[in-house]
This record gives C-alpha cells, sequence and structure tokens, in this order.
C-alpha cells in the first residue's frame, strides 16, 4: 500500500514561500513618493532633536555652574519646604535631570534622522540595504520609545509614593 493511498494520511497544502515586497521590486509609485515626502521631515526632526538635546545638557551644566550662586540667594533652604530640602539638593537634581534627559532623547533623534537619511539614500541608489537600514532604524526608535515608556509607567508608583510622603513631611512641618 502506498502513502497516496493512505486515508488516514495528514492533509497537505500547497505551502508557497512568501518574500518580502521590496525583494519583488514591488514598491509602488505611491509608496516612493510617501517616503520621499517623509524623508526630508524626518531629517529636519532628527537634527531638531540633536539642538534641543544640546540646549537640554547645556542648560544643565549652566545650572550646575550657577549652583554656587543659587544657594548664596535662597540662603540654603528651599522656600517651598524649609529645612526639609535644601536649595542645593534641589538645584543638583533640577541639573541632573536636564543632562541626564538631554543625553536620553539623542538615542529618538539620531533614529529619527537615521531612518530619513537612509530612506533619501535608498530613493538616490534604489538599494535594498538602504531601505532595511532605514527600517531597522525606525524599528530602533519604537523599541527605544516602548522601553522607555515601560520604564516610566513602572516608575510612575513610586514617584507617588514619594511624592506622598514629601507632602506629608511638609505639611507636618506647618
Amino acid at each position: 500500500m502506498s502513502d497516496l493511498s493512505n486515508p488516514f494520511q495528514s492533509p497537505e497544502a500547497d505551502s508557497k514561500i512568501v518574500t518580502p515586497l521590496v525583494s519583488q521590486g514591488i514598491l509602488s509609485d505611491i509608496m516612493l513618493k510617501y517616503l520621499k515626502e517623509a524623508s526630508p521631515w524626518l531629517r529636519f526632526m532628527g537634527i531638531m532633536g540633536f539642538i534641543s538635546c544640546g540646549f537640554m545638557a547645556l542648560g544643565g551644566i549652566v545650572f550646575a555652574i550657577l549652583l554656587p550662586f543659587g544657594i548664596s540667594f535662597f540662603n540654603g533652604s528651599s522656600e517651598f519646604f524649609p529645612g526639609l530640602i535644601s536649595s542645593f539638593s534641589l538645584m543638583i537634581v533640577y541639573s541632573m535631570y536636564f543632562v541626564g534627559a538631554g543625553l536620553l532623547m539623542f538615542f529618538p533623534s539620531l533614529f529619527i534622522y537615521r531612518f530619513g537619511a537612509k530612506i533619501r539614500s535608498y530613493l538616490l541608489s534604489n538599494s535594498e540595504g538602504e531601505l532595511e537600514l532605514a527600517f531597522k532604524n525606525n524599528k530602533s526608535l519604537w523599541k527605544f520609545l516602548g522601553i522607555l515608556t515601560i520604564i516610566s509607567l513602572a516608575s510612575l508608583p513610586i514617584f507617588i509614593i514619594i511624592g506622598v510622603i514629601v507632602a506629608v513631611a511638609a505639611f507636618a512641618l506647618f
């Protein structure tokens, strides 16, 4: 008895290997038009992100340099929480926040810029490798922002608890 006449044989379906649209050379003119229109805006937003990161980091550094003058101005204690939080520690936190935020937001700006630059490069060279690198940077952008969002959401309850403790402690001082 052969396998072809076996009534208990598992069914088989025609299986075709699906290749990506780019490998088949199927990118419509409309898709190319949209990519061409998006590329300059992506590069522009990436450059603006770099400039913003630089200003944030520079602002944090300037804030840290001006720290001794701020201490003498506030006489060493915070106006809102006298005796609880010194202005020195508050200014250090602000300074670290701005430098850290500037460094942290550098990466999304880099991914956005690279995405736009690789799309432009693809449109000029018609190389699939350039388009793959463009979408790799797009994936990296959204992965980075997703992880950052998860970290933010996970740390939110901790900051709420700290805020409540500080508010209760400040209320107890009055």
